[in-house]
């Protein structure tokens, strides 16, 4: 049974947003009173947060999909739909965040670190936030922009101050459960520990973390054993203590060479970019078990010999408890050491400058021409042109002319135009598949066929009344018509054009 995982892969799908509405408000003795549609509400966002709560990711190796919730639609009465609930995913600190390619996205090393993994869609405008003074009465709303979808990489790498490294059975879980108050798995086996186990230990007024790292053997950076399992548990360590067993029976091994086969695989290992290669960090040595009485004398015939390669070496015993004191005091004085050093370069790092980018209409999209068996497409790839199609209802033949003037104010027609496109051409908004039409200069005014001008509505105009005025020159026009009909019928009757019967 899997009770601890530190590298998952995680199946993400944030939450859709909400179409807008099309609705017109409805008052008495005005029944088209002009639009009243609501937005649709945003996606759910999938947030990441470091939680020193959690210690493995064991959740999400057996529940790898996670989804946020959608955005509700708009409706009418000017009501915008709720927002879809943010998804909250808590992981251990020391979490890596990768992406499908392997490239790093963020690195949880703080404790209540948030980051937005995958970004909810957009609520699509309802018609009375499209209503302008040329576009009185919309007859669309703009759909909702799907959410984030793809894969991402969780890595765990244990944050600790003192990493033990050591062969199988070398003492190191032992050593951890001496020192502070963790309870790791012991027993007189290799391989009793199968995942990194985290200590505080207390030296004076310094207090730090140990991580017992499971047994490393030959091979282990080519990924034998546990190999690469857990060799990533001993990057972030700013200091290394090799745990020697002193008292092994098996044939063929001493202190001595246990320390440059762990010295061989920490050297092959390949620490990412700017990190401290492993071997170049504080390391000291820690020979084992010399409760023992013939672990105490090779401990001693070693010493000479390990203090001579440059390492400081004590001689302790987690049964009697022998020499962890003087051990303690050690690992607290490099850890200072480092924490120290890290602060001032923390300090000297440079102030970070936010300078916002220049306004320029042709920033927001580029166009690609692609040659085919059928031709030359053009493909026009921005993050603008892209949502503006997916917001629009293609079904609607106002919403479409809408989606033309925006493309043509953002300079996509000139850009066309630049790129050799003349009218005919096969146009494709977005990567793939995308929205393919044939491009017409005059997209623009084509692209919405209705009676009368587009964005307005005769039937919200309303019954134009005639003022007083209005109707009494009506009335006197009218008197005036007929007093001239009958003159011109007495004038016809005494010309004797016709005769009245007797």
């Amino acid at each position: 049974m899997v009770t601890f995982v530190d590298q998952v892969q995680l199946h993400l799908q944030a939450g859709r947003g909400g179409n807008g509405c099309v609705s017109v408000r409805r008052e008495k003795f005005k029944p088209l009173a002009g639009p009243d549609g609501g937005a649709g509400g945003n996606g759910g966002t999938i947030v990441l947060l470091a939680d020193p709560q959690v210690t493995t990711l064991l959740e999400y190796h057996r529940r790898p999909h996670r989804s946020a919730e959608n955005g509700a639609y708009g409706a009418g009465d000017y009501r915008a739909g709720a927002h879809g609930a943010e998804l909250v995913l808590p992981v251990p600190v020391g979490t890596v965040v990768k992406d499908s390619d392997g490239e790093v996205l963020a690195d949880l090393t703080e404790a209540g670190t948030r980051f937005v993994v995958a970004e909810g869609g957009l609520g699509g405008l309802g018609n009375h936030a499209l209503a302008s003074q040329k576009r009185k009465a919309p007859g669309f709303a703009l759909l909702g922009t799907e959410g984030w979808a793809g894969d991402v990489t969780l890595e765990l790498k244990t944050i600790a101050d003192v990493a033990l490294v050591g062969l199988p059975s070398a003492g190191k879980s032992s050593l951890i459960a001496a020192m502070s108050a963790a309870r790791p798995k012991i027993a007189d086996y290799p391989f009793t520990t199968l995942h990194p186990n985290l200590g505080v230990v207390e030296a004076g007024e310094t207090r730090f973390t140990v991580a017992d790292v499971p047994g490393l053997i030959e091979g282990a950076s080519e990924g034998k054993g546990l190999g690469l399992d857990f060799l990533r548990h001993v990057e972030r360590c700013s200091a290394l203590l090799h745990v020697l067993d002193c008292a092994t029976l098996e044939p063929g091994r001493d202190p001595i060479s246990d320390l440059e086969i762990i010295k061989k695989e920490l050297a092959a290992y390949e620490v990412p970019e700017g990190q401290v290669p492993l071997l170049d960090r504080p390391q000291l040595v820690a020979l084992n078990k010399i409760d023992v009485p013939e672990a105490r004398e090779l401990a001693q015939f070693v010493r000479p010999d390990l203090e001579a390669m440059g390492y400081r070496v004590f001689e302790i015993s987690t049964a009697s408890r022998e020499g962890l004191r003087e051990l303690g005091f050690a690992l607290a004085e490099i850890v200072d050491e480092a924490r120290a050093k890290a602060e001032a370069e923390t300090e000297r790092l440079e102030r970070i400058v936010l300078t916002p980018k220049a306004v320029d209409r042709q920033a927001g999209f580029r166009v690609v021409t692609e040659g085919g068996s059928y031709g030359t497409l053009f493909r026009v790839l921005g993050q603008k042109p892209e949502r503006w199609v997916q917001q629009t209802d293609f079904q609607n033949d106002e919403a479409v002319g809408y989606l033309a003037d925006r493309l043509q104010k953002l300079g996509i027609e000139d850009a066309l135009v630049k790129a050799g496109a003349v009218a005919g051409s096969t146009v494709v908004i977005g990567p793939g598949q995308g929205v393919v039409f044939d491009w017409e200069p005059s997209l623009t005014s084509a692209a919405e066929v209705q009676v009368g001008v587009r964005g307005s509505d005769d039937r919200l105009d309303g019954p134009q009344r005639r003022t007083n005025k209005e109707r009494r020159s009506d009335y006197h026009d009218l008197m005036d018509a007929k007093a001239a009909a009958r003159e011109q019928l007495e004038e016809e009757r005494k010309s004797g054009m016709w005769e009245s019967e007797a």
